[in-house]
């Protein structure tokens, strides 16, 4: 694959869809190499003293080679193949490979509300840039399509692009939360949510789940969430609405037999369980599939 880079104009109906990419190419740097090269863009030249402000995202993933990541929030960080960075905008920063190794990356630069809604929900930081995710074919795969996509920029690539770049950041968020628990712990939660869908009608609740595993609760309850982003608890309503949907949608049974078939406590909870998820009450979602009562 040559070295590319293209940065993009972004048409108003695009910033609609949430996510806008500004701009994307890769590089191979070999050893000893300028970096970056003399042809890269002015506005997005590194000062090797101070280095740079962007005013947009960059999603830079180095798949082999080493090198640093600098920035007042974070110091000096080693980065290595295998590395995703996420730079910020207005911070000041510096990367830049190992004279020895060089280095090849793919990056793809990106503004909108989609990715500020998630940053202000501290899902990202600028204080925890680097992820290390090995070499994802999967994620080389998504930098290659948006490449080819800018190539040419037919019509409605913007938002194609935009879906790769959050699939891409998707991925990283996943990797993250995998390297929060071990093998031993993984499997604890994957049995966990065995147990949780073959028992949604018999009862069973978390507390059960956790004497079955032989851990205390306190302890099951954080890897749960730690694992899966919500607590056993909600984690077994969710499911069991779930069914409830299928319920209503392909049986005739009352509210009244299908709360206690699901053991809710009462048709009451189950009905406000149920309303605060859909924000519709189960009757009005069955009448919406033409069931009646």
């Amino acid at each position: 694959m040559h070295d590319f880079y293209k940065y993009l104009p972004v048409a108003t109906e695009d910033q609609d869809w949430g996510l806008q990419i500004l701009h994307a190419g890769y590089h191979h740097y070999q050893p000893g190499n300028e970096y970056p090269d003399k042809d890269h863009p002015s506005h997005h030249r590194f000062d090797n003293e101070n280095g740079r402000i962007l005013q947009e995202y960059s999603l830079v993933y180095i798949t082999n080679g080493k090198g640093i990541y600098t920035s007042p929030k974070t110091g000096s960080l080693p980065v290595e193949g295998g590395s995703a960075i996420i730079v910020f905008p207005n911070e000041r920063h510096l990367y830049r490979p190992d004279p020895n190794t060089g280095w090849t990356e793919y990056w793809i630069g990106f503004n909108g509300v989609n990715i500020n809604k998630l940053v202000k929900k501290k899902i990202f930081s600028a204080s925890k840039p680097i992820y290390t995710i090995g070499y994802n074919e999967t994620m080389v795969n998504l930098f290659m399509q948006v490449i080819e996509a800018i190539k040419n920029e037919k019509p409605g690539y913007q938002p194609l692009i935009c879906g790769a770049a959050m699939y891409m950041l998707g991925q990283l968020h996943s990797s993250a939360k995998q390297q929060l628990v071990t093998g031993d712990e993984e499997n604890i939660v994957n049995h966990a949510r065995m147990l949780i869908r073959a028992n949604l009608e018999t009862g069973i609740g978390p507390q059960d789940i956790a004497d079955q595993l032989k851990i205390s609760y306190s302890r099951f309850r954080k890897l749960f969430k730690e694992y899966t982003g919500i607590a056993p608890v909600q984690y077994q309503i969710q499911l069991k609405l779930e069914r409830a949907k299928e319920e209503l949608i392909n049986t005739s049974k009352s509210i009244k037999e299908i709360a206690y078939d699901l053991n809710f406590e009462s048709s009451q909870y189950f009905s406000s369980q149920f309303k605060e998820k859909t924000n519709l009450t189960p009757v009005e979602f069955r009448k919406g599939f033409g069931k009646g009562l």
